[in-house]
Formats: C-alpha cells, sequence, structure tokens
C-alpha cells in the first residue's frame, strides 16, 4: 500500500489468523444467541484464544500461513471448542465445501465429499499418513484416534495427487494429533443422552523438554434411533514424542473396534457389520533437510446380511498396507525459494471370503518447487510420477500461484490433475444386488479453480473461489432399473463446475459468525438413461450458518444450521446447537443435533438420526492448557 507506515498483506493475513477460532463456520438467530447477548450485557466477552498463525496448509509441502496459500483450504482447530462439538467429523460439516454422508452414529461408516466428488475421491490423513482403505472407501473415516487427541483438521479442496497420490482426485482431509505442553495432565470426560446414547474419553499427556506422550482412548454407543441401528465404537492410542542427535522423532500407536446395526447400509436388510482397525506409524527427522516416514495399517471387516441368522451370507475381509517415504528439502539462493523431492512406495493386499486373495505394489516420486515472497505472494509447481506393479504409470503435474493486491486483497489460481485407483470392492465383490468389475480403469481428474480472499478489516474476511473438474474414467455403480443389479463401470465425460463463498465475521471479541455457501452443477448425460448409486448424491448448494460466543467467565455457545440441496432431491435445514462451561476443572456441556427433527437421507434410502440430546462433564486433573 502507498501510505508510509501501512501494513502489506503478508502481516494483515497473519494477524487475521491470530485470535481466530478457525472451528467457527456461521450461525443463524436462536435461544443460544439470546442468551449469549443477555450473557454480555452484564460482562466482557473473553477474547478468542490466540491460535498458530504458521500452520501445515494441506497441499502445500512446507508450513506457510494460510494468508499465503495459493490453495482454497480451511483449517479446523479442534481443542479451543471440542467439548461443544460431538466428534471430528460433526466439525467438518463446519466447512460448506464439506459434504459428509452418514449411515450411522458416532462416525460410524460416514463417507465425507468434496466440492461433489464422490466419497472415494477424498484422501483422508492422520499426521500426513494414508488412511484410505484398499477394501472399500466406505471405512476412510474409520479413525484409531478419539477426536479429544486431536488439534486440527485440515482440508483441500481441489486435487492433490502431485503431492498425496492416489485418491486425492477431489480433496484431502488430513487429521492431526495434539502435541502437550510441558507438564502433566488428565481429561475424563462422561456423558450420555437419546436413544441409550453413552461417550466417555480420557487423554492422559506429559510434555518434558525432549519428549512427550499422549496415551488416550475412548467409546460411544448406542441403542439406536430405529430398530438395528445400534452402535459401539472404541478408540485408543499411543503417540510418543522424542528430541535427539537424529532429531525429531514421532512414534504412534493406535486400534480402533466398531461393531454396529446396519439396517438400511446395503439395501433393506437387518445386517450387522464390525470393523476393527490397527495402526502403528514412524515419523523421523533424519536431519534439518531430510524426513523419513514409514506406517502399517490392518482393518478387518465382518459382514452378516441377516443379523438374526448369520449361516445365510456372511463375508469377512482382511486388508492390510505398508507406506514408506523419504522427503527432503533443499533451500534456493533465491530468497524464500525451496524446492521438495521425495520417494515413496505403497503395497496392500486383501484376504477375503468373498473377494479372493489380491495385492498390488506401487512406487512414486515427485518433486516440487515453492517461491514465497513477503510482499508479492506465492508460486509452486509440482509433478509426480506413480509407478503401479505390471508397468502402468499415471503422471500428476500441478501448478498454484496468489498475487497480493493493494486493500488487503490477494487473488490465487490453481491447476492440478487427481487420480484414484478402484478399490478392491469396486473390482471384486458380487452379490445378487451388486457386481464388481476387475476390468476397471482408474478415474482421474483435471481440476482448476481461482479466486479472491479479502481482509477487509481485523474483524471481516471474506471469500470466494470458482472451480471446475473434467472427470475421466470417473468409477461408479449403474443399472437399467430397479430389477438389476447394480454394475462397476467407468463412466466418461462427467463435469462438475461451482463456487465456493464464505464471508468469516468477528464483530465483538469471543464472537464468530461465519456464513458458508457451496454451489456444484454437472450433468447426468454419462449415464445415457442409466440409474447411478452414488456419484450423483452431491449437494447442488450446501450452506452453512454457525455462530460461536465465548465469554470471559468460562460460557461457550453454539449453534448452527445447515440447508442442504442435493441433486434431484428436496431441500433440508438441520439445526444444531451446544452449550458448555469452559472453565476450571469440572467443565459441563450439553450438545442438541438435529432440533430441528428434520426427516432427511444423506444417503439414500438410509434415514438419518432424528432430534437428539447429549449431556455430559469433563473432568481437568494437572495443569490445564
Amino acid at each position: 500500500m502507498a501510505e508510509a507506515g501501512s501494513m502489506n498483506l503478508a502481516s494483515f493475513c497473519d494477524g487475521w489468523m491470530v485470535g481466530r477460532v478457525k472451528s467457527a463456520a456461521w450461525v443463524l438467530p436462536g435461544l443460544m444467541v439470546v442468551a449469549g447477548s443477555a450473557q454480555q450485557v452484564s460482562q466482557q466477552p473473553q477474547a478468542v484464544p490466540t491460535v498458530q498463525t504458521t500452520v501445515v496448509v494441506v497441499g502445500a509441502p512446507d508450513p506457510l500461513t494460510e494468508g499465503q496459500s495459493a490453495r482454497s483450504t480451511a483449517t479446523l482447530d479442534v481443542q479451543p471448542t471440542k467439548l461443544v462439538y460431538g466428534d471430528a467429523q460433526d466439525l467438518l460439516r463446519s466447512d460448506a465445501s464439506v459434504d459428509l454422508e452418514e449411515r450411522g452414529g458416532a462416525g460410524v461408516q460416514t463417507d465425507v465429499t468434496i466440492r461433489g466428488g464422490s466419497f472415494e475421491q477424498t484422501l483422508v490423513l492422520l499426521n500426513g499418513f494414508r488412511i484410505n482403505d484398499a477394501e472399500t472407501s466406505h471405512f476412510n473415516l474409520d479413525l484409531p484416534v478419539v477426536a479429544d487427541a486431536l488439534q486440527s483438521v485440515n482440508v483441500l479442496h481441489g486435487a492433490g495427487s502431485a503431492l498425496y497420490g492416489s485418491d486425492a482426485v477431489s480433496g484431502v482431509v488430513d487429521f492431526v494429533t495434539a502435541a502437550p505442553v510441558e507438564g502433566y495432565s488428565l481429561k475424563l470426560r462422561a456423558g450420555g443422552g437419546s436413544y441409550g446414547e453413552q461417550e466417555q474419553a480420557a487423554v492422559a499427556s506429559w510434555g518434558g523438554k525432549n519428549a512427550s506422550e499422549v496415551i488416550a482412548g475412548g467409546r460411544e454407543f448406542s441403542d439406536g434411533f430405529i430398530a438395528d441401528r445400534d452402535y459401539r465404537s472404541e478408540e485408543a492410542s499411543s503417540e510418543t514424542r522424542a528430541k535427539s542427535w537424529l532429531g525429531d522423532s514421532d512414534v504412534l500407536l493406535a486400534a480402533s473396534d466398531r461393531s454396529f446395526g446396519a439396517n438400511q447400509f446395503y439395501g433393506d436388510y437387518e445386517s450387522y457389520e464390525r470393523t476393527k482397525g490397527w495402526f502403528a506409524a514412524l515419523s523421523q527427522q533424519v536431519n534439518a533437510k531430510t524426513q523419513a516416514m514409514l506406517a502399517y495399517r490392518r482393518h478387518t471387516d465382518e459382514y452378516v446380511l441377516l443379523r438374526d441368522d448369520p449361516s445365510v451370507y456372511e463375508n469377512n475381509h482382511i486388508d492390510t498396507s505398508w507406506q514408506g517415504a523419504v522427503r527432503r528439502k533443499e533451500t534456493l539462493p533465491l530468497h524464500g525459494a525451496a524446492v521438495f523431492y521425495g520417494l515413496e512406495e505403497n503395497a496392500d493386499e486383501i484376504d477375503s471370503n468373498s473377494l479372493g486373495d489380491h495385492g498390488r505394489n506401487r512406487g512414486a516420486g515427485y518433486a516440487g518447487f515453492e517461491w514465497t515472497g513477503a510482499k508479492w505472494g506465492t508460486l509452486s509447481a509440482g509433478a509426480r510420477e506413480e509407478i503401479f506393479d505390471g508397468g502402468t504409470n499415471v503422471f500428476t503435474p500441478d501448478v498454484a500461484a496468489s498475487v497480493r493486491l493493494p486493500r488487503q486483497v490477494k487473488l490465487r489460481a490453481s491447476v492440478g490433475r487427481g487420480f484414484r485407483q478402484p478399490t478392491y470392492t469396486d473390482k471384486y465383490y458380487n452379490d445378487p444386488t451388486t457386481k464388481g468389475n476387475a476390468d476397471l480403469k482408474p478415474e482421474s481428474a483435471w481440476n482448476f479453480d481461482g479466486g479472491a480472499d479479502w481482509y477487509a478489516s481485523e474483524k471481516l474476511a471474506l471469500s470466494f473461489t470458482a472451480f471446475h473438474t473434467a472427470e475421466t474414467n470417473t468409477i461408479d455403480y449403474v443399472r437399467a432399473n430397479a430389477l438389476q443389479s447394480w454394475q462397476a463401470e467407468n463412466l466418461t465425460g462427467l463435469h462438475l463446475t461451482g463456487t465456493e463463498s464464505s464471508v468469516d465475521w468477528r464483530p465483538l471479541a469471543g464472537q464468530e459468525f461465519r456464513v458458508g455457501l457451496t454451489t456444484v452443477v454437472g450433468g447426468k448425460g454419462t449415464l445415457n438413461g442409466l440409474q447411478d448409486e452414488y456419484v450423483f448424491n452431491y449437494p447442488v448448494q450446501n450452506a452453512s450458518a454457525e455462530w460461536i460466543g465465548r465469554f470471559r467467565n468460562g460460557l461457550l455457545l453454539r449453534q448452527r444450521i445447515r440447508v442442504v440441496n442435493r441433486i434431484d432431491r428436496s431441500v433440508y435445514p438441520v439445526w444444531d446447537a451446544s452449550a458448555a462451561w469452559d472453565k476450571g476443572r469440572v467443565k459441563p456441556y450439553v450438545r442438541a443435533t438435529n432440533l430441528s427433527n428434520t426427516d432427511y437421507q444423506e444417503i439414500l434410502g438410509v434415514q438419518n438420526q432424528t432430534r437428539a440430546v447429549v449431556a455430559g462433564v469433563e473432568v481437568v486433573v494437572g495443569r490445564q492448557e
């Protein structure tokens, strides 16, 4: 800017990020807004807790601020408001570009989609490690870590395969665990509510100068809001961090066990399913420039068609996967510029009574360039070559840039390619109603987007993005009529175009309003009159409004209203509200979901839960963060 002493966009963006409760989305008037306004008359609001301005933005190889990012991203903080969100999946609903297709409670078989892509086109990471399931993408959110142990959920809108490989077609979601500060702490949480729901969680942490440990666990169970929709979900994890002459080390060990009634999940059957997961990951800094990563994941799936008579039909699947990577960064003489490159290897296999025994391997090499200017913006470019056993290869490039303008405006644009291998279920599953296809080709897509961010003041930020996705060999299940079986096929010529808009307003310290709207338009010309099962279930409009009020005496209030208009379906609203006393060592909370008691289906044929209320308390022993 021309005036002397004025703030440049880089420092302004950082200032905007300081104090921002990034998990808030937007709100409409309601009972809690009234209560919050009354509360504010009698006391000064509490300042919003500060957060780090430098974060690992998904889609970038190195930490940078959201104000510097050339991609459309969202960083959702878990810890500041975890008592008023049911789980990390619920937090994702605060991003209007993310659509969750939920089957059961407690995150049971919840599919995540971004920008109208299918649930199979979203890559899910845990601390940068792949979680996507090789058997079926329905288990991509089968996280083995309880939400209380997470720090943030980072979302990339658009293709990310140049950096992350297979499955990053329409976006990436990275769940990041929380690191303790110095001292010790024990947090115990318990609650209960509608439909026999109960929840418990415990997080014990210790932090020293050169080492830390976090042990966490949780369980949720319910009788179900309709017959055969009961569930029990359990997770446990241990994360050890250490500093030594080798560099930073991080070892994560985690496991999960989920059993649930699967009524309506795969048809009009009172079915039963149980999944178990084991995950072990090591991240080791070799030196200041090099990092090595290694992980192992084992996941089992037991499915019974008729819960009361398992002998009629039962599937048992065991899939395992290994992933390893070596990544390196070289700083260039050009100020703010660096080159990133690395090698990766992935191997997975499945042992199944219905899918058979299969395995596959792939290796990849990637390289990227990133140049971050203190005043003008950012420029990045990268490419990845993925080679599969048998000699097939996939090339995925991307380019992104941002330019900072006067009056706190940033323009950005990106283009990139994403791809996905078919799952083992896509290729080999067969039953009377569904047929796999061993000849399926990998699907891919080119993603183009451009937008602007305007940091109008320290209290107001606006963002707009337009995007277009051109897909090739999209994988879906189709049939001519209801009398035929679903058949896995590659579709051609699918194009999606849309917009993302958001307004983030903080009128007073401790309060935030966020309004978000994502629109998507596409066509069914590729179906040639056939019925489809998954791809054309996206919202053509997905709106979210949320308000969070945090007050000096510890009162924390949240309200959110979502309005969703799915393609060829009726519009429906969902209203959630919650409150907590987030101060001191005893912290009561209450959460209400679907207060509007809306009868809706996020997946056609699968009824979602009606109005429910859960109340509980968290007790903190030791240091309070």
